[in-house]
């Protein structure tokens, strides 16, 4: 969850560096943050403050020359938003610094083994620091953080740094830990926009490994305490991807970035979408799993290899899937939806389905993410960078994805290409500055409701879930989404006259079921939003979308991501950074 970001080389502002790139790593945490470096005589100076490192000053760290620097933002697990409970952790006897993402589940263990009093923090971290100083009694830098990564239970990536030592060592399990390179020049960080503007050339640690950075770097596997090589990949994004530019948010950047993003996401080697068909027509039982937006995206897929393919899919949360290993075989095929690829309950689905031998199938934004590693087949979406926590761009591509692999299934994958360029082509006519206006106008209209209820229709129903994630996560509106037709069977009681209602329609064979459904809230005093592509008497607001045939969740679902975007900014919140939650969820 939280943001980390180390740098060593020939540069001597380590600490400006690090600052910088932090703040490109703000999605992950920003309850607090902090910076240490290694000074001249040796010895670690520290800075850390409560807040954000975006409204953060660099004075007293960009006058500092330095080598060797890490820095860390956090998204709070142990303890609360204190100075004290900020990264870095500096041990107690000034030795030894480490920042950490992930949770260590044994550090009680070790706080009552070395004695509380030594510990100035509420955090699990903080043993970390504290054990490597311990070890450094009877063993040198290397070894002791070497011992302490293979005593730590729990899912974690740290960086380390000590007195006198002029080389970083990190360690991961469960965490993401990216080694970027340039000519005498080495970056570690959790995700790459952190030193995308110094290089592409990368290194991913695995689970169970240790990187030393002195001259250069020697890895280690933590298992068989034997170097190991590592390749060296070059990743396909630029620097300008994961830039603001002209926008005033993230989140509004990446839902306008869907003018390209369709195309790109449906832009794959033929071979291997056929290929994954194969394994989906030969399997024995195929679940589709994702956690927040990605479990919605599949249960639209549901409907799609139903609607499309006439083939049943499954699907389960992640949180949820392990209990399926009952069901589980080597025949069986899991297919999981991540945007980072390093969502820790997606990885644990995948643990459970290779455990009983099954085949895993992975859809994901980053390239060499721990879940495209681990997966037997993995496809990118080519959504580029998305760094506002709440998922758009990202969404729309995973749904054009697996909407296509639908297609190739049912051994129509021209149709699906087809489909979904003629849909791009239309969300790009789509999203013009009169219709965002428009979007904005509803927004105003509605910003002052504690309530707002959305309901769908086969595919649309997962996007009324979806719908409702949007405004609840950056609004901080009262949203739910419906399965129309259920309506009657209680949530109906929840609408009182002027209550805003959502209507997601397509022109499809259950449209007369939900027109009827709108018509029963419009009866009971309802504010209407219809969200389709013709007009309705029962509508207080059309929002008018494209005739998108069975791709309607696609185009229906980026209104409602910019009418959350707007009044998010109309009620004063960030829309980038919404409070107590992180863009890349690692821990459980």
């Amino acid at each position: 969850m939280c943001g980390i970001f180390a740098y060593k080389g020939s540069r001597d502002n380590a600490p400006e560096i690090v600052f910088e790139g932090l703040k490109k790593l703000e999605y992950r945490g920003y309850d607090s943050w902090g910076v240490t470096w290694k000074k001249n005589d040796g010895s670690i100076s520290l800075q850390k403050q409560i807040g954000k490192i975006s409204e953060a000053s660099k004075e007293g760290i960009i006058d500092e020359k330095s080598h060797l620097a890490m820095s860390h933002t956090r998204w709070a697990t142990h303890g609360g938003v204190t100075q004290k409970n900020a990264h870095p952790h500096l041990s107690s006897g000034g030795k030894v610094a480490v920042i950490h993402n992930g949770i260590i589940e044994n550090y009680e263990e070790f706080k009552k083994r070395l004695g509380f009093e030594r510990f100035r923090s509420e955090t699990d971290t903080e043993v970390i620091s504290e054990l490597i100083e311990e070890y450094m009694k009877d063993l040198n830098f290397e070894e002791a953080t070497k011992k302490v990564a293979k005593e730590l239970k729990g899912r974690y990536a740290f960086i380390a740094m000590a007195t006198g030592e002029n080389r970083i060592i990190a360690a991961r399990r469960g965490s993401p830990l990216i080694l970027g390179v340039k000519e005498g020049e080495y970056f570690l960080a959790s995700d790459i926009p952190a030193f995308l503007q110094f290089t592409r050339d990368v290194n991913y640690l695995d689970d169970e490994q240790m990187v030393v950075i002195d001259d250069k770097p020697r890895f280690y596997d933590l298992l068989t305490d034997s170097e190991i090589e590592k390749r060296l990949v070059t990743i396909d994004w630029n620097p300008q991807e994961a830039e603001k530019g002209d926008f005033d948010h993230f989140m509004l950047k990446e839902i306008m970035d869907q003018k390209e993003t369709i195309i790109r996401a449906i832009d794959q080697n033929e071979e291997a979408i056929l290929k994954i068909a194969e394994y989906i027509k030969n399997a024995k039982g195929v679940f589709l799993s994702g956690c927040g937006t990605g479990g919605k995206v599949c249960m639209a897929a549901e409907y799609f290899f139903s609607v499309v393919a006439n083939r049943h899919v499954n699907f389960a949360p992640a949180s949820e899937f392990p209990i399926y290993h009952h069901f589980l075989i080597p025949e069986s095929l899991l297919i999981v939806v991540s945007q980072s690829g390093e969502t820790a309950d997606v990885l644990e689905a995948m643990h459970v389905a290779k455990e009983k031998g099954a085949k895993v199938l992975s859809l994901v934004n980053v390239q060499g993410s721990t879940v495209a590693r681990y997966s037997d087949f993995s496809l990118l979406i080519n959504a580029g960078p998305e760094k506002a926590v709440a998922s758009t761009k990202a969404a729309t591509s995973q749904l054009a994805l697996l909407l296509l692999i639908a297609h190739a299934v049912a051994g129509k994958l021209q149709d699906g290409k087809k489909l979904l360029i003629e849909t791009a082509s239309q969300i790009n006519d789509m999203l013009n500055p009169r219709f965002l206006t428009y979007i904005k106008e509803v927004a105003d209209d509605i910003v002052h409701s504690d309530h707002t209820y959305i309901i769908g229709k086969a595919a649309n129903y997962p996007m009324a879930l979806e719908a409702a994630i949007k405004i609840q996560e950056v609004s901080y509106i009262h949203a739910e989404g419906f399965p129309a037709g259920e309506l009657k069977h209680g949530p109906i009681a929840l609408v009182s006259p002027g209550t805003p209602c959502i209507s997601l329609i397509a022109e499809d064979e259950v449209k007369g079921d939900i027109i009827n459904n709108t018509i029963e809230l419009k009866a009971r005093g309802a504010h209407i939003i219809g969200v389709a592509p013709f007009r309705h008497e029962s509508f207080d607001h059309w929002i008018r979308v494209p005739d998108a045939g069975v791709a309607s969740p696609i185009v229906n679902v980026i209104p409602i991501q910019l009418l959350a975007y707007y009044l998010s900014v109309l009620r004063g919140c960030n829309p980038d950074m919404p409070r107590n939650l992180a863009k890349s969820v690692t821990v459980k």
